[in-house]
Formats: structure tokens, sequence, C-alpha cells
């Protein structure tokens, strides 16, 4: 159980409600266990009254003798009657108490985990699937909610049972108890064989689930390529092997899991064959009451329950490590990208690149090498390359989504590592390549850039990105709720939407990473116009395959192979062989034809 010490912090946290939970727990199991001397001394009543018949006692003596009887099965009877409608109540209370607290604890856990996956580099993300990351904030949370409710609260329940069950019994008759527990050593061996093989099981049974999560998550995204290509019988093939792959390890589970329950119950069944005999043996002897024989029945059947949840118990528990395993295995990684200085500071936009050469862990490709360039605040700089030159790398150093090793980022002339990062992503307003909208109204979408926007504001920035008269096209206009990803919109459409929750945000540094290649020549040249009014203070990256994003920025560079291979101004490079002119005269050549 290593791995589940990690939430004994919530155990702490939530210390005096499960405290609380352990009391109840006790007082009612206390309670429960009154009710067998109680039935022990109704049937030792009515034995002795029956002894006093046979005997020939006077006839006034048998009739106080039998009103004392009946009044004694009628208290006990209330008692009884009493005790069970107050042990009902406070097993309410218990859970009540511990079961909701294991509820406080799985969404703390979830929020703990949620706020983790925030903080881990987008490197991270790279390297796992998106499958596996929901499956752990939910299927092995709920694994271990499991053990810190249910389980706990019936290993207390067995543990008190047990505890104050056999010590009654053996202040009753020693012997008897002896005989009681000759089915327990076996019973503890083979808790201990099956909890290592369920332990190793359910880590298998874990691992599939994120597999088949990760399958299905990535098919509904891509469900346009599956429907395009016709391949929906592949997929669906494909599915059910490793669906059958996981029927088989959940089988291969339950198989355990099944041997405990049936195993409990055979035990139980010796331990109560046992006391019939022996005890059975002992009252034809006239050693012990016919009370007393009934009163261990009750003992061993109440006990019958707790010893047969202990294979559930023990089950959950190897499950819980399993699954806490997978949680602590992301819990404990370290953020490749840290926030090295806590003050806030004001960027005013000043972005130096001084010998940068990057190389990505994941694939070792050298996207950048020796890269130096300085665009002052309020300029324009254009990155143009083929695809895999390291455009984008340079974006996402400047986002600092990645640190170099080698060479200097400096934003406002100070290392952007040294700069708190929250001030860095904050003022830098970003228009990715591959566009994502949330399944939320366009309105929503761009107030993500600036949730206090006002609707003035919104609608500025939406024609700014020339998205303003589609948006209005649409029946409930602003307050259109686009499908996943943006789906209701085109291509073109979702990169203006993107563009103008960008625009609200009024960064420091504006980032435009091809943003624009869905649009026609006509749109692109109205939202640069526009742009250029906006980004007069702002630091602004345009970063695209066309000549015509490109050549009003102040400074153009030209990369290939992680290299700068030009520089300059537009009139500066069309008048120079290399690849800008080439693709300048390339792109007229297109425009005209």
């Amino acid at each position: 159980m290593k791995e589940l010490k990690y939430i004994n912090k919530y155990f702490s946290k939530y210390k005096w409600r499960l405290l609380i939970g352990v009391l109840i727990t006790v007082f009612g199991k206390l309670l429960a266990l009154r009710i067998p001397p109680l039935v022990s001394n109704s049937l030792n009543s009515v034995e002795e009254y029956l002894k006093a018949k046979e005997n020939h006692l006077p006839k006034v003596a048998l009739e106080q003798l039998l009103l004392e009887v009946e009044t004694q099965l009628l208290i006990n009877v209330l008692i009884i009657i009493g005790v069970a409608v107050l042990s009902g109540f406070l097993t309410f209370l218990m859970r009540q108490t511990i079961i909701v607290t294991s509820r406080f604890i799985e969404f703390d856990l979830k929020n703990e985990i949620y706020q983790q996956y925030q903080r881990l580099s987008l490197n991270f993300y790279k390297k796992n699937r998106t499958g596996d990351l929901m499956n752990r904030i939910s299927e092995d949370v709920s694994k271990v909610r499991m053990y810190v409710g249910p389980a706990i609260m019936y290993s207390i329940n067995m543990i008190v049972l047990f505890a104050v069950g056999f010590t009654q019994m053996i202040s009753i008759d020693i012997k008897l108890t002896m005989y009681t527990l000759i089915p327990f050593p076996l019973l503890s061996i083979s808790i201990f064989i099956l909890s290592k093989i369920t332990h190793k099981r359910s880590t298998v049974v874990q691992e599939y689930l994120s597999k088949i999560t990760t399958f299905n998550q990535e098919f509904f995204s891509g469900i346009n390529v599956v429907k395009s290509y016709g391949i929906e019988a592949t997929i669906i093939n494909d599915f059910d092997t490793i669906a059958d792959e996981s029927k088989e390890k959940n089988i291969h589970l339950q198989k355990a899991n099944a041997l405990f329950f049936p195993l409990m119950v055979l035990l139980i069944g010796i331990s109560n064959l046992l006391v019939i005999y022996v005890g059975g043996k002992q009252y034809i002897n006239g050693e012990i009451l016919i009370g007393t024989i009934i009163e261990f029945m009750l003992y061993v059947n109440i006990l019958t329950w707790p010893v047969a949840v202990v294979g559930w118990v023990t089950s959950t528990i190897q499950q819980a490590e399993a699954s806490q395993a997978r949680i602590n295995e992301f819990l404990k990684q370290v953020p490749e990208i840290q926030n090295t200085n806590s003050s806030s500071s004001k960027l005013k936009g000043n972005v130096t690149f001084k010998d940068v050469t990057f190389t990505y862990d994941d694939t070792h490709i050298t996207a950048l090498k020796n890269v130096s360039f300085s665009v002052k605040p309020g300029e324009t700089l254009a990155i143009l390359g083929k695809t895999g030159a390291g455009k984008s790398t340079i974006i996402e150093l400047i986002s600092r989504l990645y640190d170099t090793k080698i060479g200097a980022v400096l934003l406002d002339n100070k290392p952007i590592k040294e700069i708190n990062l929250d001030d860095v992503r904050s003022q830098i307003g970003f228009v990715p390549q591959d566009t994502f909208l949330f399944s939320e109204s366009i309105e929503d979408n761009i107030k993500f850039g600036k949730a206090a926007a006002t609707e003035e504001e919104i609608i500025a920035a939406a024609k700014s990105a020339n998205v303003h008269r589609n948006i209005i096209d649409f029946p409930k206009g602003y307050k259109t709720i686009l499908g996943e990803r943006g789906v209701t919109l085109s291509g073109g459409q979702k990169q203006r939407v993107s563009i103008a929750r960008a625009i609200i945000k009024n960064p420091k540094i504006l980032i435009f990473d091809d943003c624009l290649s869905a649009v026609d020549t006509e749109t692109e040249e109205k939202i640069l116009s526009n742009l250029t009014q906006i980004s007069k203070n702002i630091t602004t990256f345009i970063i695209s395959h066309r000549v015509s994003s490109a050549k009003n920025a102040d400074k153009i560079i030209v990369l290939e192979q992680g290299e700068i291979i030009q520089q300059g101004t537009h009139n500066q490079l069309i008048t120079k062989e290399g690849y800008y002119k080439y693709l300048y005269e390339k792109q007229l050549l297109e425009k005209e034809n």
C-alpha cells in the first residue's frame, strides 16, 4: 500500500469528519453486538421455565415463573427492537460521514490532478495520449475513492465486530471459540495469495481501460477523416480487438475476485457446523445452556459479512493501489517549465534571440540553429520558410512553452526564464495554426481572451478580424453555440474568431502562426489592414507561407532547416536572389493566373 500513502494528507485534512465517522461506527457495532446476549437470555429463561415444569413445581410457583419469563421476553424484545433501530440510524450517520468524506477526497484529488495537468509542459502532452490522461482523472480516481470510503468503512466494521465479538465469545466459552477459529488460518493464507493476484491483474485492467478511452477519443475527434476515407469497418475491427483484449483481462481479474466470497461463505459455514457439533455435545453433557449455542451461532453469522467482505475490501484496496500508482506517476512529474519569479511586471514587448539553438527532446530534431534577431516594441516581424524550417519553434520559445538550453531568449532585455511566467503568457495574444474553439457560444469563445469584455469590445474585435458579418448572419448571432472544436464554422471563420479572441486581449505581443491560410486573399488583406491600426503599439509576429502576409512587416526573416538564410524588409528581399524573391514571383504569377 505504499502508493496509497500519497493520500494520507487528505485523511489529515478531514480527520475530524473521519474520527466522528469511526466513533459512530464503533458505537453502532457495539450496539448490534448486544442482540445475541439478549436472545441467549430469552432462550435460557424459556428453558428454565420448561425444566421447572418438568420438575412438577407447585402451580403457583409455575405461574409466577411464567409471568417473570413473559416479562423478561417482552423487555428483551423491546430492547432488541430499540437496539436495531438505533443501530440502523447510526449506520446511516456512519455513511453520511465516511462515504461523504470519500467524495470530498475524490473531489480534491481530481482537482490536484487537473492542476498538475495544467502545470505540466507541452512536451508532456506530446508524450502522453489524451484518453489515458482522462482515464487517470476519472476511472483511477474512482477506484481510489472506493478505498477511502467503503473499504475503510467496512474495515472498521470488521475490526470492531471481530474484536468485540470474539472477546464476548471467549468470555462465554473459550473451548467453543477455539473450534470456531479453526478455519481462519486458511482464510488468512487465501486472502494473501488472492491479494497479490488481484493487484497484478487490476493494473493490467486499468491499462486496457486507458487504451479503450484513448482509442474512442481519437476516433470521435477524427470522425471526419474516418468517414471521408470510408474506413468505419476497419475502425470497428480495431476497436473490437482492443475491447476483446480488455474483456479477457477483466474476466481474468473477476475470476480471482470470484473466489473471495464463496471461500468466505465456505469457511463461515464450517464455523457454524463446528459450533453446532461441539456445542451440541457440550449441551448434551450439561456443560452449556441451549441459549449459549444460539448466541454463538448469532455471533458467527454477525461476523459472516465482515469476514466475507474481507475479500471485497482486499480486492478494492489492491485496485486502488494500482490506480494510485498510475496517478502518482503523473503527480510526481516535475514540470519542465518552472515559474522562477513570483513578482508581477508589465511587458513592453522587446523580444531578442541570441544564438538560440533548440532540439526537441522527443524527436531529437534540432529545429533552430544559432538564430539571432531583435524586435522592438510596436514592430512587426514576419517569419517565412518551408514546412519544418523552425518557424513555430520560435513562437513556442517566445510563449515559453519550451525553454532553450543553448543561447538566450530575452524579453525587455531580461532572460525570459527570470520573468514571471504568468505575466509572459497573460500578455501574449496567440493565434495558432491549428485553431481550437470550445463548445460554447461564439461570444464566449471571443471572451476567452478577456473574460470581462463588454459587448462593444467583442463586436469591435470581431470586426477587426473581419468575421462580424458572418456572425450576425447566424440566427442567434454571437449567442450561436458551436459544435465540438468549432465544427459549426468553416475553416476561415474559425481562424477569424480565433484572431478576434487574441485581439480582444489587448496584449503586448501578438502572434499569428500561419493563421490566415484558410482565408482568401481579399479577406487576408482586410484583416492585415485592420491589424496595422490595432498593432501600432504591439510587438507582432506573423508566421506565413504567403508573401502578402509578410510584405508590410518592419522586418522579415527567412528560415531554412532552422537557420536564418535571409533577413530584411520586403523591398530589400525582392531585389536579392533567394527563397523570398522566388516565393514572391511564384505567388505573383499564381495571382495573375
